[in-house]
């Protein structure tokens, strides 16, 4: 009832004048689709075909579909957009790469999205080839493709689209932290979002452009800070946080749209569990005079089309018998959910970090790290197949192993509790290492209070001076998510089996998995 107000509060904050409007526009848009073309479960992973037929999944190409359809059916000008990262997150992105999520928007006629961080995470070419593929513009403004030349003259910073006789400016934004997150190469670089934005929004309106929407992938706080440092832009559709924003739906983070100044923001969660519909309208001049909507849920209650049933049966065909192989039991639900993983000791983390250690403990290592954006998914009670592992650990990376001291192991959870307010993906999931972090000081500048490392059954004192064997994945050893500490550790190797093989081989041996949390992070 509360966010009902306040939605409604924010939509007549904007209808002051809305008599001398002229021209309404909605806005339909998705975001952090991550490869789910088939149903998930209500933990965001695979969803059997018997749950489906129950009504029991969410999502899936198939559905979205028929929900773009409906809405588009309510309006007379629409926009179908994306807030990026349609890459990765299933077996269908590992086999496929981009050629399945270029199929599935040209047929649903994107107008335009935004490139996430994971559409570099195969380089720069993958993403040139999804681009070559598609039938609308991908935009990213606040980067110098000028230097990669696989990008160079494609990527463009906005564009310009017509619906109803009216100019509509598109602009893409990307996050400022992408070479941390993924594998755009060195040739890019990475600017300020407000800055390019403004640089963007001036260059429109001296064409006479004056109704602008931004396609962001650059988190909800980062939006509500480009709304506020920024003129001229009447809409942020966002992406990357994975925010649900919503005026009726529980677990909503905020009502649908906040307004930031004279800047409405809508975001709708991910992996197409929700599509976003937003109804504008505008005066004369270009002014937002209301700004109202909400995400629409696409639940069981959604017809399938059947002919795209059909082609995602037929896509899947060769991923199969890869995903149906049952590797192991779960005894009770395993919590991978980004919103736990993100912020504090979780039953996926500390299965992940357990097995990493467990693989390589004769070798002499004696702390696993795992980053949490690495951990895409939860897993239900009962048989698990390497399908959903894959869906946990989807980026095929590998162990790597190397050696540090106790300060840069101190100096590495102090970079993964620096982000935890935004929900980054650097939060530690840890085995043989327990720490507290105080969220009350300020990022880097001592959150980490305790931290022990085993020695025989014992619990001590991390030495800053002394040498420490660890094992990640080649993704943090090589810098991502801010672990630039690792990228100088000694006798390093990064090519070690696959972090989802690993997976699935330790729980194969330990029998149906007992998830369970134990205190290795506590937060004071």
């Amino acid at each position: 009832m509360l966010k009902t107000l306040l939605a409604s509060a924010a939509a007549l904050t904007l209808t002051s004048g809305i008599a001398a409007a002229d021209y309404s526009l909605t806005i339909l848009h998705t975001n952090d689709f991550h490869a789910r073309f088939e149903p998930i479960s209500k933990y965001d992973s695979g969803c059997s075909a018997e749950d489906n037929t129950a009504g029991e999944c969410f999502g899936g190409w198939a559905r979205l579909v028929n929900v773009v359809k409906d809405a588009r059916s309510r309006s007379n000008n629409a926009i179908l957009v994306d807030g990026g990262d349609q890459f990765q997150g299933t077996l269908f992105y590992t086999y496929y790469k981009g050629k399945v999520a270029a199929e599935m928007m040209n047929g649903l006629q994107y107008d335009a999205m935004t490139v996430g961080n994971h559409e570099f995470d195969d380089g720069p070419e993958v993403l040139a080839g999804f681009m070559d593929s598609v039938e609308f513009p991908v935009l990213m403004s606040n980067a110098d493709v000028s230097g990669e030349p696989a990008l160079a003259d494609k990527l463009m910073k906005s564009t310009v689209i017509e619906r109803g006789g009216e100019k509509l400016g598109l602009i893409g934004l990307t996050p400022q932290d992408t070479p941390d997150l993924a594998s755009p190469g060195k040739n890019i670089i990475f600017t300020d979002p407000s800055e390019a934005v403004q640089g963007e929004v001036d260059k429109l309106t001296e064409q006479g452009v004056n109704k602008i929407i931004v396609l962001s992938h650059s988190g909800f706080e980062v939006d509500k800070v480009i709304a506020a440092n920024t003129t001229g832009v009447d809409v942020i559709v966002g992406g990357h946080s994975n925010t649900l924003l919503s005026n009726t739906q529980e677990n909503a983070v905020d009502i649908y749209p906040v307004t930031v100044g004279d800047t409405a923001i809508v975001q709708a969660y991910a992996y197409g569990k929700f599509l976003g519909e937003l109804n504008v309208t505008f005066d004369d001049e270009g002014k937002v005079m209301e700004a109202q909507g909400e995400p629409l849920l696409i639940d069981g209650k959604v017809v399938e089309d059947d002919a795209i049933v059909a082609r995602v049966s037929e896509l899947a065909q060769p991923l199969d018998e890869i995903r149906n192989e049952v590797v192991a039991e779960a005894a009770d639900a395993i919590v991978g959910d980004r919103d736990v993983c993100r912020v504090e000791e979780c039953s996926m983390g500390n299965l992940i970090a357990d097995a990493m250690l467990d693989r390589v403990k004769d070798q002499g290592v004696t702390i696993a790290f795992a980053n949490s954006g690495g951990i895409r998914a939860s897993i239900d009670a009962g048989e698990v197949t390497m399908g959903e592992v894959l869906t946990v650990l989807p980026f095929q990376n590998t162990l790597s192993t190397f050696e540090v001291s106790g300060q840069t192991v101190i100096d590495a959870l102090e970079n993964g509790v620096s982000q935890v307010e935004e929900v980054k993906g650097r939060f530690p999931q840890v085995a043989g290492l327990q720490f507290s972090w105080d969220p009350s000081v300020a990022p880097n500048e001592g959150r980490i209070q305790d931290v022990s490392v085993k020695e025989g059954d014992a619990w001590v004192p991390i030495d800053p001076e002394a040498t420490y064997k660890l094992v990640s994945n080649n993704f943090v050893r090589g810098g991502g998510d801010g672990f630039s500490m690792f990228t100088t550790a000694q006798n390093a190797y990064d090519f070690g089996p696959d972090v989802a093989d690993v997976l699935a081989e330790y729980m194969a041996e330990t029998g149906p998995v007992k998830p369970y949390t134990d205190g290795r992070i506590v937060k004071k």
